[in-house]
């Protein structure tokens, strides 16, 4: 079977890949562009693990093809991130305990910040309900929920400053990455 070539948008970067026609949004990202902070959940379209923003909308990657992504611009966890700043949803995550295992975070981080995009200041049941698709073994989701609703807060540019530790980290992506927010564990 030969391979298929597409151009599209990763985390605001122009990527060209070729893969095998059949792969998943999920298996192009993980195997062919080593992005593995999207992860492999129930492959079934019920867990959410594996939610990506596809044009600005969340999707489950392992439902949607590959070759369905020509031209179109792919968000993963890795791209929540900006300039070395967390996006305060990551922040908040990190804070709160929103985050235990970690493994299905990337995809709650994912459809939160659609969420927010889409409306500033969403009510519980809003965030609730977007959030409905992913499922969380561990937390119970009060956290989940409390995390995102002070994310709100928090995109204020004061509070986007990085807070640094003495040798110049920032405290934040420290936890970030401890808690499994930055798409670096869990592979």
């Amino acid at each position: 079977m030969q391979n298929h070539h597409i151009a599209l948008t990763v985390n605001d970067e122009a990527t060209e890949v070729a893969f095998a026609p059949y792969k998943t949004l999920l298996e192009v990202l993980r195997e062919d562009l080593n992005l593995c902070g999207t992860k492999h959940g129930c492959e079934l379209g019920e867990c959410g693990a594996c939610a990506v923003l596809l044009d600005g909308q969340p999707v489950l990657s392992c439902l949607v093809l590959g070759v369905e992504c020509e031209g179109r611009s792919v968000t993963t966890v890795e791209g929540l991130a900006r300039d070395g700043r967390l996006h305060p949803l990551q922040e908040t995550f990190a804070d709160l305990g929103a985050a235990q295992c970690g493994y299905c975070t990337p995809g709650f981080l994912v459809t939160a910040k659609a969420l927010l995009d889409e409306h500033a200041h969403p009510t519980r049941d809003q965030i609730r309900e977007a959030l409905s698709g992913n499922l969380c073994r561990c937390t119970g989701y009060q956290q989940i929920f409390e995390a995102v609703e002070k994310a709100i807060g928090d995109r204020s540019p004061e509070r986007l400053a990085i807070r640094e530790s003495p040798d110049g980290a920032s405290l934040s992506n420290e936890h970030a990455r401890s808690a499994g927010l930055s798409g670096e564990r869990h592979q």
